[in-house]
């Protein structure tokens, strides 16, 4: 093959080469946005905002130290005086931070009156518990646990049981260097605190807020459109899409008489109960709906099962609207769009440091 061939030949390849590689990247890129939808992501952006990367908090700093401690007291059912309940068993990991339950069952088979909400991106709301009474997760921490119904410890007890450990007595210095005396219930709940805000689940929603707006299915952008249009977005907008205000539970009329009691001492007077202020019967803090679609049952008290059913009671309680059977439908595919992701490292369990002898046993009665 002489000169000139072999430069024909080497140009022909190149020609190829550059023609293939082209086609390729021309089928990774997403497909143009259309007018419709490039509006609809500029609209949803005035409403939303997709989860950041972590939920710190400056007054208890995330730390790999806190976090691996506070992921095994998570765990640990040795923070409940039966040694059978813990943070885990009524906001399981494993069911998008939910027991599933109406109200979760407690010590001696006690149950509570409200609904358990779930730890996931909880750590990003305005406030913790339906009648806000905890301002942010490490407060709400200290609570269960020393509920007489819940996981009906004392201080004293969790601090003996976890003085009795070698190993944690090694982990809560390595996660609190600082401190004279690492050992407190207030570095329990820090702790705790410091991995439920680690619990942060990206979905598809977030791809579509970021500018994919190929992220939703054309269902679940016509449930978006249709969620912001109807009014859903009074109350559940931003971060958590919900979780950032207070709302009364029924503005156009009492949820009691939709959700109808068998028992009325099931009414629900809300924050109301804390603050002791007329304004705020029937007050509760607005619940996100990011994974909406796996924390069922839904409201304060679980009463509602059926995410369908619940979109409608919404509209008409708080709406004043009735819904058309297809407008749910769509509303409820959108909803699907907020399922999000668990990292592994949290639904891997933990191994827990065994007890001694001088570890305080369960007390069951």
């Amino acid at each position: 093959m002489n000169m000139k061939m072999k430069v024909i030949f080497f140009f022909i390849a190149f020609v190829g080469l550059f023609l293939n590689l082209s086609a390729q990247q021309k089928q990774k890129r997403p497909a143009k946005a259309s007018k419709e939808d490039i509006e609809l992501l500029e609209r949803a952006r005035t409403f939303f905002k997709p989860l950041p990367k972590i939920a710190d908090n400056p007054e208890n700093p995330i730390t790999p130290q806190k976090v691996k401690l506070g992921k095994m007291l998570y765990f640990d059912p040795r923070l409940s005086k039966s040694g059978l309940i813990s943070c885990n068993s009524c906001h399981n990991l494993a069911s998008y931070g939910v027991d599933n339950l109406p109200t979760s069952v407690g010590h001696k088979w006690q149950s509570g009156p409200r609904n358990a909400p779930t730890t996931l991106n909880s750590a990003l709301h305005i406030a913790q518990f339906w009648d806000g009474r905890a301002k942010d997760v490490e407060e709400q921490a200290k609570g269960p646990i020393l509920n007489p119904i819940e996981m009906a410890a004392t201080e004293q007890l969790v601090i003996e049981r976890i003085k009795s450990i070698p190993e944690y007595i090694k982990l809560f210095k390595q996660a609190f260097p600082n401190d004279q005396e690492p050992i407190t219930y207030d570095n329990v709940a820090k702790a705790i605190a410091s991995f439920e805000r680690t619990l942060l689940t990206p979905s598809r929603f977030d791809k579509f807020l970021e500018g994919d707006v190929n992220a939703l299915t054309p269902e679940e952008k016509e449930g978006l459109k249709i969620f912001i249009e109807v009014g859903c977005v009074t109350c559940h907008n931003g971060v958590g899409i919900g979780a950032n205000m207070y709302q009364k539970f029924g503005l156009t009329k009492p949820y009691y008489e939709v959700i109808k009691y068998d028992d009325p001492s099931k009414i629900d007077e809300g924050r109301y109960a804390v603050t002791k202020n007329e304004g705020d019967k029937f007050v509760f803090k607005v619940p996100s709906l990011r994974n909406v679609t796996r924390t069922y049952p839904y409201f304060h008290d679980g009463s509602v099962w059926e995410l369908e059913r619940a979109v409608n009671i919404m509209a008409e309680i708080q709406l004043g609207r009735k819904l058309e059977p297809e407008q749910i439908s769509k509303i409820v595919s959108f909803l699907g769009a907020l399922e999000g992701q668990i990292s592994q490292d949290a639904l891997q369990l933990p191994i827990l440091p065994a007890s001694t002898e001088k570890t305080p046993k369960p007390e069951i009665k």
